[in-house]
């Protein structure tokens, strides 16, 4: 029983149709010969051997159905039709007609399988006609109608059935298909998100702690009180970045190594960071002030990051390319429109057209923003320097954003 089971699971989908053929084929076969031995109605001769070879092939046709439903009807139909006029009992060899028509109205358009139906009532009143002393003609019919439009009817809504499971499994495929299709976008997504983020994080705290260093090497021998603050900064910053990247570390293992949902999650940087931001800034040698012209509506957590870090990665490029100089960062609305600019005097070490360059900080911030329907523009100033502008569609809310001062401060000097 084993052996069987093992047998039939190691069919696949391309030989189970076959055995079921050939199975049906030998049923018909052995069902035809056996009813060919019981005494037939009067009119019609016993299944002699002749008989039982004719009864034999019409059965054994059926193997190919599937391959040549057409042609198998046609055969088996012109055998039916000898075997009746060889004066045997046609019921005996009627079945695989009518599964030879089954067959081509499943899977054959409709005017074939019409013209098959109508050989098989051909044939059945022509058996009937042969017959004509024992046979009643209305029920000869009769029979002649109803057996092959039944066949036909049932045929077609199997074949329709099959062109609907087949179109189902087409389309079950190209989902599928699409579904990889877009979590493999999605994960290419994240980790171009995730690459955004380490660079936003490496860029800005490593440019601090380069210039605190420095500056705690050059200054040590005369002022270690400066050089000490600069230390200080130099572990409050690596403190922070250590944390940001722990969190992203966190997110890329989550539900992992036993992480329970929510735990470990510290929240993503926002407006109300944006003073420590600016007092590191201002520890590395640049003088920032926060200017808020006018109250803006409270941001979304994704929104604020946004503006965050656009104002993080200026920031660290006025560290890098201007030197020590001054900047201020402004955030004010116009007309439903978020306005965060940017904007540093030309220090002594300033490079506009290093600073100018698409770089992956420039195209980073312009993708954040783009995701919330806003744009980033960069350039250098008329009156020197360089600028920075963030502009983003404002929420509907009027409720302003936490961490940020009052509104009608000025500038507000970042201790």
């Amino acid at each position: 029983m084993h052996a069987g089971s093992g047998l039939l699971d190691r069919l696949d989908g391309r030989y189970r149709p076959l055995v079921t053929d050939v199975s049906l084929a030998l049923g018909y076969v052995g069902a035809g010969l056996l009813l060919g031995q019981e005494q037939p109605p009067a009119g019609w001769r016993p299944v002699d051997m002749p008989g039982a070879v004719l009864t034999a092939l019409v059965g054994l046709v059926m193997v190919a159905r599937r391959l040549a439903p057409v042609a198998v009807f046609a055969t088996s139909s012109a055998l039916w039709i000898l075997f009746i006029a060889c004066g045997y009992w046609p019921v005996v060899n009627s079945m695989p007609a009518l599964l030879g028509l089954y067959t081509v109205a499943a899977t054959r358009r409709r005017p074939t399988a019409l013209v098959c139906a109508a050989v098989v009532g051909g044939v059945w009143v022509y058996a009937g006609i042969g017959n004509i002393e024992h046979s009643s003609m209305p029920t000869v019919l009769a029979q002649a109608v109803l057996f092959p439009a039944a066949v036909f009817v049932v045929g077609r809504g199997s074949g329709a059935l099959a062109e609907r499971n087949r179109q189902f499994a087409e389309l079950t495929l190209r989902l599928r298909r699409q579904q990889e299709e877009k979590a493999l976008q999605a994960l290419t997504e994240e980790r171009v998100r995730i690459a955004r983020e380490l660079h936003d994080v490496v860029a800005h705290h490593m440019s601090v702690i380069s210039l605190q260093a420095g500056m705690a090497s050059y200054v040590f021998p005369t002022d270690p009180a400066a050089s000490r603050r600069a230390l200080d900064t130099i572990a409050d910053t690596s403190r922070e970045a250590l944390e940001e990247m722990r969190r992203m570390l966190v997110l890329l293992r989550v539900g992992q190594e036993g992480q329970q949902d929510g735990a470990g999650y510290t929240p993503a940087p926002g407006l109300d960071l944006l003073e420590p931001l600016l007092e590191r800034v201002r520890g590395a040698g640049v003088e920032v002030t926060l200017d808020v012209a006018s109250s803006p509506p409270r941001l979304p957590q994704g929104m604020a990051l946004c503006v965050y870090r656009v104002v993080q990665e200026a920031l660290t490029n006025v560290l890098k390319h201007a030197g020590p100089t001054t900047a201020a960062v402004s955030i004010r609305t116009a007309r439903r429109t978020l306005v965060v600019s940017v904007t540093n005097e030309a220090g002594d070490d300033f490079r506009p057209n290093k600073e100018m360059a698409p770089g992956h900080g420039l195209i980073g911030m312009r993708e954040r923003a783009k995701i919330y329907g806003g744009s980033v523009t960069a350039g250098p100033r008329a009156l020197g320097g360089f600028e920075v502008r963030l502009t983003l569609p404002a929420p509907t809310t009027d409720d302003r954003p936490s961490g940020l001062p009052a509104p009608g401060t000025g500038d507000v000097p970042i201790r």
